[in-house]
């Protein structure tokens, strides 16, 4: 059960941020602070908002969710692809093996949706219709499913990830051809993997992300996270068709609806400051991730004893 309760008592306490030098050269992202111990990362995921190429808002237990939700994924896709995860000490933290990560997203799309910039909507909307390869007919609908699953690779940024052909990226040397090629098609696999296992729990695997590492001796690991309501978008399954024949939004248990909050109240990519998320949808926010990890794990949510994070990672590091 979502303790709405507990999340309103966190709100003072996410974290945002952290500082442990003794663990190695600190390197901070969107959401994650990630310290170098030489062979192995250290990653922290903080409860940071990400969206816009920006941070939008603190999200109570977002970053016990992201990992906890990555961790059942990189167990539930190992027979697809190994990956970069060797322990969890802390349900805020993983530690992983080091590797040399290619500068690519690959971006896996069934649906046509989205808000942001660079989402398949967006695009269709203003006329595109090649996507990496895909030709799309003129007269589709927003939210409708693609025949088949499409990759739409971005450039890896922390300021702005752009859409990148296949092509480029091999002419590029971002990837070689033959990377790609099997990067491609696991991201193929690892989606398809997805997509089934939520549908059986209720729900629709939208779209979604995956990074891909590789190491000295040149195997291939999926690295990062996997299937977190960061990287992916679900929406519930029972209701969806109802939705698409009326023209509304799926009813989606990601961050969706805070990206059209503040679509709607503001310029999120150029405002120089931006709104507060109210409270109410940032408690929502934080029971829609619980929500997510508790259907897609079928376990109970296990809110911490110790409502101070720092204090207990340092106990657990």
């Amino acid at each position: 059960m979502i303790d709405r309760n507990r999340i309103q008592q966190q709100l003072s306490q996410c974290l945002t941020g952290t500082d442990f030098t003794q663990l190695g050269k600190k390197y901070t992202g969107k959401v994650r602070d990630t310290y170098d111990r030489g062979d192995q990362l250290v990653i922290i995921t903080t409860d940071r908002q990400s969206a816009f190429d920006r941070v939008l808002a603190a999200i109570p237990f977002k970053g016990q969710v992201l990992t906890q939700v990555s961790q059942y994924w990189f167990e539930h896709t190992s027979d697809i692809i190994a990956n970069h995860l060797i322990a969890v000490p802390d349900p805020n933290v993983m530690i992983v093996k080091k590797c040399t990560v290619f500068p690519v997203e690959f971006v896996v799309r069934g649906y046509l949706s989205g808000v942001t910039s660079t989402s398949a909507w967006t695009a269709y909307q203003a006329g595109e219709r090649n996507f990496c390869g895909t030709v799309l007919s003129d007269g589709l609908i927003k939210n409708q499913p693609f025949v088949r699953p499409i990759i739409t690779p971005t450039t890896k940024s922390d300021q702005h990830d752009e859409k990148i052909a296949p092509a480029e990226i091999i002419n590029r040397q971002l990837m070689t051809a033959t990377d790609w090629e099997y990067c491609a098609a696991v991201a193929l696999q690892l989606f398809q993997r997805g997509q089934t296992i939520a549908q059986q729990h209720g729900l629709i695997l939208v779209d979604t992300k995956y990074e891909f590492g590789k190491l000295a001796d040149g195997t291939i690991l999926l690295v990062d996270e996997v299937h977190t309501p960061d990287s992916s978008r679900y929406w519930l399954a029972g209701t969806y068709a109802e939705h698409l024949a009326n023209g509304q939004e799926p009813d989606n248990i990601d961050k969706e609806f805070l990206r059209l909050w503040f679509m709607e109240h503001c310029d999120p990519y150029h405002d120089a400051v931006l709104p507060p998320a109210p409270t109410e949808l940032v408690v929502e926010l934080s029971s829609r991730y619980i929500q997510l990890f508790e259907t897609i794990t079928g376990q109970a949510f296990q809110y911490p004893t110790n409502h101070n994070i720092i204090d207990r990672m340092q106990s657990h590091l």
